[in-house]
Protein backbone atom coordinates (compact mmCIF):
# COMPACT_ATOMS: atom_id res chain seq x y z
CA UNK A 1 0.00 0.00 0.00
CA UNK A 2 0.80 4.03 -0.44
CA UNK A 3 1.09 5.22 3.11
CA UNK A 4 1.53 4.19 6.58
CA UNK A 5 -1.39 2.11 7.48
CA UNK A 6 -1.49 3.81 11.10
CA UNK A 7 -1.40 7.60 12.01
CA UNK A 8 -1.93 9.40 15.30
CA UNK A 9 -4.76 12.61 15.94
CA UNK A 10 -2.37 15.28 14.78
CA UNK A 11 -2.90 13.68 11.24
CA UNK A 12 -6.86 13.55 11.00
CA UNK A 13 -7.01 16.76 8.73
CA UNK A 14 -4.72 15.26 5.95
CA UNK A 15 -7.57 12.38 5.31
CA UNK A 16 -10.84 13.53 3.07
CA UNK A 17 -12.71 11.46 5.70
CA UNK A 18 -12.98 10.63 9.40
CA UNK A 19 -14.65 7.33 10.01
CA UNK A 20 -15.64 6.22 13.30
CA UNK A 21 -16.32 2.30 13.14
CA UNK A 22 -17.65 2.42 16.80
CA UNK A 23 -21.49 1.59 17.71
CA UNK A 24 -24.18 4.10 17.43
CA UNK A 25 -24.03 4.16 21.23
CA UNK A 26 -20.89 4.60 21.62
CA UNK A 27 -20.70 7.54 18.97
CA UNK A 28 -23.69 9.13 20.35
CA UNK A 29 -21.85 9.98 23.62
CA UNK A 30 -18.27 11.51 22.22
CA UNK A 31 -16.23 11.13 19.08
CA UNK A 32 -13.94 13.26 17.08
CA UNK A 33 -15.23 16.16 15.56
CA UNK A 34 -16.12 15.54 11.67
CA UNK A 35 -16.15 12.10 12.20
CA UNK A 36 -19.39 9.93 10.23
CA UNK A 37 -20.74 6.88 11.95
CA UNK A 38 -20.35 3.44 10.38
CA UNK A 39 -20.47 0.49 12.94
CA UNK A 40 -19.18 -3.15 12.32
CA UNK A 41 -21.05 -3.66 15.03
CA UNK A 42 -24.42 -2.55 16.07
CA UNK A 43 -25.32 -1.78 19.21
CA UNK A 44 -27.27 -4.99 19.83
CA UNK A 45 -25.19 -6.82 18.23
CA UNK A 46 -21.84 -5.85 20.18
CA UNK A 47 -23.87 -6.78 23.34
CA UNK A 48 -24.57 -10.04 21.86
CA UNK A 49 -20.75 -10.62 21.36
CA UNK A 50 -19.63 -9.37 24.49
CA UNK A 51 -21.97 -11.55 26.11
CA UNK A 52 -20.90 -14.50 24.18
CA UNK A 53 -17.26 -13.71 24.98
CA UNK A 54 -17.59 -13.46 28.26
CA UNK A 55 -20.15 -16.28 29.00
CA UNK A 56 -18.92 -18.93 26.75
CA UNK A 57 -15.75 -18.46 24.27
CA UNK A 58 -13.63 -16.21 22.57
CA UNK A 59 -13.58 -18.14 19.66
CA UNK A 60 -17.43 -18.06 19.91
CA UNK A 61 -17.85 -14.18 19.99
CA UNK A 62 -14.72 -13.91 17.28
CA UNK A 63 -16.96 -16.61 14.81
CA UNK A 64 -20.10 -14.38 15.60
CA UNK A 65 -18.58 -11.31 15.31
CA UNK A 66 -16.71 -11.81 12.28
CA UNK A 67 -20.31 -12.59 10.42
CA UNK A 68 -21.36 -9.49 11.38
CA UNK A 69 -18.83 -7.59 10.70
CA UNK A 70 -18.48 -9.14 7.29
CA UNK A 71 -22.74 -8.26 6.39
CA UNK A 72 -21.99 -4.38 7.51
CA UNK A 73 -18.74 -3.55 5.77
CA UNK A 74 -20.79 -5.08 2.34
CA UNK A 75 -23.58 -2.83 3.79
CA UNK A 76 -21.34 -0.13 4.24
CA UNK A 77 -19.61 -0.53 0.65
CA UNK A 78 -23.11 -0.72 -1.12
CA UNK A 79 -24.09 2.73 0.59
CA UNK A 80 -21.79 5.23 1.70
CA UNK A 81 -19.19 4.16 0.05
CA UNK A 82 -20.37 3.45 -2.90
CA UNK A 83 -19.47 6.60 -4.93
CA UNK A 84 -15.87 7.38 -3.39
CA UNK A 85 -13.23 7.53 -6.12
CA UNK A 86 -9.98 5.22 -6.13
CA UNK A 87 -7.82 8.30 -4.42
CA UNK A 88 -10.22 8.58 -1.75
CA UNK A 89 -8.28 8.85 1.77
CA UNK A 90 -10.30 8.22 4.52
CA UNK A 91 -9.24 7.74 8.60
CA UNK A 92 -10.81 5.15 10.38
CA UNK A 93 -10.89 4.78 14.26
CA UNK A 94 -12.71 2.50 16.88
CA UNK A 95 -12.43 2.24 20.76
CA UNK A 96 -8.71 1.86 21.01
CA UNK A 97 -7.09 1.11 17.77
CA UNK A 98 -8.20 -2.73 17.65
CA UNK A 99 -10.06 -5.54 15.56
CA UNK A 100 -13.22 -3.18 14.44
CA UNK A 101 -11.34 -0.41 13.03
CA UNK A 102 -8.37 -2.71 12.06
CA UNK A 103 -10.80 -4.85 10.07
CA UNK A 104 -12.73 -1.81 8.29
CA UNK A 105 -9.51 -0.59 7.01
CA UNK A 106 -8.19 -4.31 5.66
CA UNK A 107 -11.07 -4.46 3.77
CA UNK A 108 -10.82 -0.54 2.21
CA UNK A 109 -7.17 -0.91 1.32
CA UNK A 110 -8.07 -4.75 -0.48
CA UNK A 111 -10.40 -2.35 -2.38
CA UNK A 112 -7.63 -0.26 -3.06
CA UNK A 113 -8.19 3.19 -1.29
CA UNK A 114 -5.81 4.07 1.03
CA UNK A 115 -6.89 4.10 4.43
CA UNK A 116 -5.28 4.10 7.71
CA UNK A 117 -6.09 4.06 11.16
CA UNK A 118 -6.05 6.07 14.20
CA UNK A 119 -3.25 4.69 16.57
CA UNK A 120 -4.99 4.34 19.96
CA UNK A 121 -8.00 5.03 18.54
CA UNK A 122 -10.51 6.85 20.52
CA UNK A 123 -9.17 6.69 23.51
CA UNK A 124 -6.04 8.45 22.09
CA UNK A 125 -8.44 11.48 21.34
CA UNK A 126 -9.53 11.49 24.97
CA UNK A 127 -5.82 11.72 25.89
CA UNK A 128 -5.69 14.46 23.18
CA UNK A 129 -8.57 16.08 24.55
CA UNK A 130 -7.30 16.02 27.94
CA UNK A 131 -3.91 17.80 27.39
CA UNK A 132 -4.95 19.92 24.78
CA UNK A 133 -7.32 21.79 27.78
CA UNK A 134 -4.69 20.85 29.90
CA UNK A 135 -1.98 22.48 28.04
CA UNK A 136 -4.31 25.16 26.68
CA UNK A 137 -6.29 26.83 29.00
CA UNK A 138 -3.44 28.69 31.30
CA UNK A 139 -2.18 30.11 27.66
CA UNK A 140 -5.28 31.79 27.39
CA UNK A 141 -5.73 35.26 27.53
CA UNK A 142 -9.14 35.34 29.08
CA UNK A 143 -11.24 38.58 29.85
CA UNK A 144 -14.61 37.39 31.52
CA UNK A 145 -17.92 39.09 30.74
CA UNK A 146 -20.27 39.14 33.47
CA UNK A 147 -23.17 41.09 34.85
CA UNK A 148 -26.22 39.78 37.06
CA UNK A 149 -28.91 37.49 35.27
CA UNK A 150 -30.64 39.29 32.16
CA UNK A 151 -27.56 41.64 31.08
CA UNK A 152 -27.59 39.65 27.65
CA UNK A 153 -24.10 38.47 28.15
CA UNK A 154 -24.31 35.57 25.92
CA UNK A 155 -26.08 37.68 22.69
CA UNK A 156 -23.24 40.12 23.59
CA UNK A 157 -20.58 37.76 23.24
CA UNK A 158 -22.22 36.25 19.83
CA UNK A 159 -21.89 40.23 18.42
CA UNK A 160 -18.49 40.50 19.84
CA UNK A 161 -17.58 37.60 18.04
CA UNK A 162 -19.29 39.01 14.88
CA UNK A 163 -16.73 42.09 15.24
CA UNK A 164 -13.91 39.06 14.85
CA UNK A 165 -13.46 38.94 18.56
CA UNK A 166 -12.38 35.59 19.88
CA UNK A 167 -15.33 34.21 22.32
CA UNK A 168 -15.20 30.94 23.93
CA UNK A 169 -19.01 30.09 24.13
CA UNK A 170 -19.75 27.17 26.85
CA UNK A 171 -23.07 27.35 26.92
CA UNK A 172 -23.15 27.14 23.33
CA UNK A 173 -20.73 24.00 24.32
CA UNK A 174 -22.86 22.60 26.52
CA UNK A 175 -26.11 23.26 25.20
CA UNK A 176 -27.53 24.75 28.24
CA UNK A 177 -28.44 28.65 29.29
CA UNK A 178 -26.58 27.99 32.69
CA UNK A 179 -29.00 28.63 34.76
CA UNK A 180 -31.79 26.77 37.47
CA UNK A 181 -34.37 27.28 33.97
CA UNK A 182 -31.35 26.93 31.42
CA UNK A 183 -32.89 23.61 29.61
CA UNK A 184 -32.86 24.03 26.33
CA UNK A 185 -36.61 22.90 24.78
CA UNK A 186 -35.38 19.64 22.50
CA UNK A 187 -31.94 19.84 22.53
CA UNK A 188 -29.98 17.42 25.65
CA UNK A 189 -27.16 18.18 26.69
CA UNK A 190 -23.73 16.57 25.46
CA UNK A 191 -22.27 13.54 27.85
CA UNK A 192 -19.36 15.05 29.66
CA UNK A 193 -16.45 13.68 27.06
CA UNK A 194 -18.38 15.61 24.47
CA UNK A 195 -18.48 18.65 25.93
CA UNK A 196 -14.60 18.57 26.58
CA UNK A 197 -14.41 17.41 22.87
CA UNK A 198 -16.61 20.74 21.53
CA UNK A 199 -13.96 23.09 24.49
CA UNK A 200 -10.74 21.68 22.52
CA UNK A 201 -12.45 22.16 19.12
CA UNK A 202 -12.66 25.67 19.92
CA UNK A 203 -9.35 25.82 21.76
CA UNK A 204 -7.50 24.64 18.75
CA UNK A 205 -8.99 27.58 16.68
CA UNK A 206 -7.54 30.71 19.16
CA UNK A 207 -4.49 32.43 18.77
CA UNK A 208 -2.96 32.34 21.65
CA UNK A 209 -1.65 36.33 21.42
CA UNK A 210 -5.27 38.08 20.89
CA UNK A 211 -7.87 37.94 24.19
CA UNK A 212 -10.56 35.02 24.48
CA UNK A 213 -13.80 36.85 25.62
CA UNK A 214 -16.05 34.43 27.74
CA UNK A 215 -19.03 34.21 30.30
CA UNK A 216 -18.56 34.31 33.54
CA UNK A 217 -19.63 30.85 34.73
CA UNK A 218 -20.03 28.77 37.62
CA UNK A 219 -18.75 25.34 38.13
CA UNK A 220 -21.16 23.49 36.28
CA UNK A 221 -23.39 24.26 33.28
CA UNK A 222 -26.74 22.16 33.91
CA UNK A 223 -25.41 18.98 34.63
CA UNK A 224 -21.94 19.69 32.98
CA UNK A 225 -18.58 20.39 34.86
CA UNK A 226 -16.44 23.19 33.41
CA UNK A 227 -13.09 21.25 32.83
CA UNK A 228 -10.70 22.52 36.27
CA UNK A 229 -7.57 24.03 34.76
CA UNK A 230 -10.37 26.09 32.50
CA UNK A 231 -12.31 27.07 35.37
CA UNK A 232 -8.91 28.47 37.38
CA UNK A 233 -8.02 30.27 34.66
CA UNK A 234 -11.33 31.74 34.30
CA UNK A 235 -11.74 32.54 37.62
CA UNK A 236 -8.15 34.21 37.39
CA UNK A 237 -8.65 36.53 34.59
CA UNK A 238 -9.95 39.84 34.15
CA UNK A 239 -13.46 40.87 34.32
CA UNK A 240 -15.90 42.93 32.34
CA UNK A 241 -18.81 43.86 33.81
CA UNK A 242 -22.46 44.74 32.03
CA UNK A 243 -24.65 46.90 34.44
CA UNK A 244 -28.01 47.15 32.94
CA UNK A 245 -31.16 48.73 34.33
CA UNK A 246 -33.88 46.29 36.26
CA UNK A 247 -36.33 46.72 34.04
CA UNK A 248 -34.49 46.23 30.80
CA UNK A 249 -33.19 43.16 31.94
CA UNK A 250 -36.50 41.94 32.78
CA UNK A 251 -37.57 43.05 29.43
CA UNK A 252 -34.67 40.95 28.25
CA UNK A 253 -35.84 37.61 30.13
CA UNK A 254 -39.06 37.66 28.84
CA UNK A 255 -37.81 37.85 25.07
CA UNK A 256 -35.22 35.00 25.95
CA UNK A 257 -37.31 32.61 27.67
CA UNK A 258 -40.77 33.28 26.45
CA UNK A 259 -40.61 29.57 25.28
CA UNK A 260 -41.01 28.68 28.60
CA UNK A 261 -44.48 29.97 28.80
CA UNK A 262 -45.01 27.14 26.56
CA UNK A 263 -44.27 23.96 28.76
CA UNK A 264 -45.97 24.88 32.41
CA UNK A 265 -45.03 21.24 33.42
CA UNK A 266 -41.28 21.83 32.85
CA UNK A 267 -41.37 25.17 34.01
CA UNK A 268 -42.69 24.02 37.38
CA UNK A 269 -40.53 21.12 37.90
CA UNK A 270 -37.27 23.88 37.08
CA UNK A 271 -38.69 26.10 39.92
CA UNK A 272 -39.18 23.09 42.29
CA UNK A 273 -35.42 22.71 42.32
CA UNK A 274 -34.94 26.20 44.27
CA UNK A 275 -37.26 24.54 47.27
CA UNK A 276 -34.22 24.29 49.35
CA UNK A 277 -33.53 28.15 49.29
CA UNK A 278 -36.72 29.51 49.85
CA UNK A 279 -39.95 29.67 51.97
CA UNK A 280 -42.86 27.73 51.10
CA UNK A 281 -44.79 30.53 51.14
CA UNK A 282 -42.60 31.84 47.90
CA UNK A 283 -42.40 28.59 46.42
CA UNK A 284 -46.13 28.10 46.16
CA UNK A 285 -46.51 31.64 44.77
CA UNK A 286 -43.58 31.33 42.15
CA UNK A 287 -45.16 27.33 41.32
CA UNK A 288 -48.52 28.83 40.61
CA UNK A 289 -47.32 31.38 38.60
CA UNK A 290 -45.10 28.47 36.92
CA UNK A 291 -48.93 26.44 36.48
CA UNK A 292 -50.21 29.53 34.68
CA UNK A 293 -47.08 30.91 32.44
CA UNK A 294 -47.15 34.18 33.93
CA UNK A 295 -43.93 35.07 33.50
CA UNK A 296 -43.46 38.34 34.03
CA UNK A 297 -44.10 38.08 38.02
CA UNK A 298 -42.48 35.39 38.13
CA UNK A 299 -39.05 36.26 36.62
CA UNK A 300 -38.99 39.77 38.05
CA UNK A 301 -39.20 37.64 41.51
CA UNK A 302 -36.75 35.37 40.63
CA UNK A 303 -34.39 37.90 39.73
CA UNK A 304 -34.72 40.06 42.52
CA UNK A 305 -34.83 37.91 44.82
CA UNK A 306 -33.22 34.83 43.95
CA UNK A 307 -30.64 35.39 41.09
CA UNK A 308 -29.29 39.14 41.83
CA UNK A 309 -28.22 38.16 45.93
CA UNK A 310 -26.78 35.04 44.37
CA UNK A 311 -24.95 37.14 41.84
CA UNK A 312 -23.36 39.43 44.43
CA UNK A 313 -22.17 37.16 46.74
CA UNK A 314 -20.81 34.70 44.21
CA UNK A 315 -18.88 37.23 41.64
CA UNK A 316 -16.59 38.50 44.83
CA UNK A 317 -15.92 34.79 45.84
CA UNK A 318 -15.05 33.21 42.47
CA UNK A 319 -13.12 35.58 40.66
CA UNK A 320 -10.23 36.58 42.25
CA UNK A 321 -9.74 39.93 40.32
CA UNK A 322 -13.55 41.14 40.73
CA UNK A 323 -11.97 44.09 42.85
CA UNK A 324 -10.58 45.27 39.75
CA UNK A 325 -13.02 44.90 37.33
CA UNK A 326 -13.85 47.11 34.45
CA UNK A 327 -18.01 47.89 34.12
CA UNK A 328 -19.90 48.84 31.54
CA UNK A 329 -23.55 50.51 31.30
CA UNK A 330 -26.44 49.35 29.23
CA UNK A 331 -29.56 51.80 28.85
CA UNK A 332 -30.92 48.87 26.85
CA UNK A 333 -30.80 45.88 25.80
CA UNK A 334 -32.26 45.23 22.75
CA UNK A 335 -30.79 44.11 19.36
CA UNK A 336 -29.10 47.90 18.83
CA UNK A 337 -27.93 48.38 22.73
CA UNK A 338 -26.24 44.76 22.63
CA UNK A 339 -24.41 45.80 19.51
CA UNK A 340 -23.33 49.12 21.49
CA UNK A 341 -22.17 46.85 24.49
CA UNK A 342 -20.01 44.68 22.12
CA UNK A 343 -18.45 47.69 20.44
CA UNK A 344 -17.90 49.43 23.71
CA UNK A 345 -16.20 46.39 25.37
CA UNK A 346 -14.13 45.70 22.70
CA UNK A 347 -12.80 49.17 23.01
CA UNK A 348 -12.51 48.91 26.17
CA UNK A 349 -10.53 45.80 26.33
CA UNK A 350 -7.94 47.57 23.64
CA UNK A 351 -9.56 45.95 20.75
CA UNK A 352 -9.62 48.96 18.07
CA UNK A 353 -8.73 46.68 15.19
CA UNK A 354 -11.61 44.45 15.73
CA UNK A 355 -13.39 46.94 15.36
CA UNK A 356 -13.06 47.67 11.74
CA UNK A 357 -13.62 44.08 11.16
Amino acid sequence: MRSSIQAGVADRHAFDALIDTRSPAEFALDRIPGAINLPVLDNDERATVGTLYVQHSAFEARRMGAGLVAANLARHLAGYLADKPRGWRPFVYCWRGGLRSGTMVYWLRQVGWDACQLQGGYKQWRAHVIERIATLSPQLALRVVAGATGSAKTRVLQAMARHGAQVLDLEACASHKGSVLGNLPGVPQPSQKGFETRIVEALETFDLRRPVFIEAESRKIGALAVPLPLLERLRASPCVEIMAPPAERLAYLLRDYAYLGDDPAALEAAITKLHELHSRETMDRWQGWARASHLRPLFEELMLQHYDPLYTRSQRSHFFAWEQRQSVTAQALDDMGIETLAQRILAQVEQPLLLSI
